[in-house]
């Protein structure tokens, strides 16, 4: 291994998966807001249709917000338990060793709260923006209909 300690090594993994995770969820967030900006509305015949391409993504996302807390959490265990192994190891209580290492270990849960927070409140606009463009779209289909009955 590269000479890091088991701590180090389960706190980088930790921070990497809760990295890795708000990248997928600002992706999929940002794939989103563009779809939404550009879509066309008329070229649906379709509801279901139209709903699926609408709902494309937000599952991940909601997913992502809705797992980074545990993973923080996951984290923050594991930071707590190779603390309390390093003291038994050690055989002395020293109490600033516990309170950093106790510490650094709940970083990992405000890491997962980083990433959930912001995960969950774009799914939320996102979902909203969905049902608006499903709106627009039986509006839309209804003018159709008003139209063809008029001629």
């Amino acid at each position: 291994m590269l000479g890091l300690s088991l701590k180090e090594s389960v706190e980088y993994g930790v921070i990497g998966v809760l990295l890795l995770m708000s990248v997928v969820a600002l992706w999929a967030s940002l794939e989103r807001l563009l779809f939404y900006k550009y879509i066309k509305l008329v070229l649906y015949t379709n509801k279901t249709e139209l709903e699926i391409d609408l709902s494309k993504n937000l599952t991940l996302i909601a997913t992502i917000g809705s797992n980074a807390p545990y993973v923080g959490l996951l984290g923050t265990v594991f930071g707590i338990i190779l603390t309390f192994v390093q003291i038994g190891q050690s055989g002395m209580v020293d109490t600033a060793s516990i309170m950093t290492g106790l510490a650094l270990a709940l970083q990992a849960t405000a890491g997962g709260l980083l990433v959930a927070i912001p995960s969950i409140v774009f799914y939320n606009l996102l979902m909203r923006k969905s049902e608006v463009l499903v709106a627009q779209w039986e509006i839309l289909q209804e003018n159709k209909k008003a139209n063809k009955g008029g001629e």
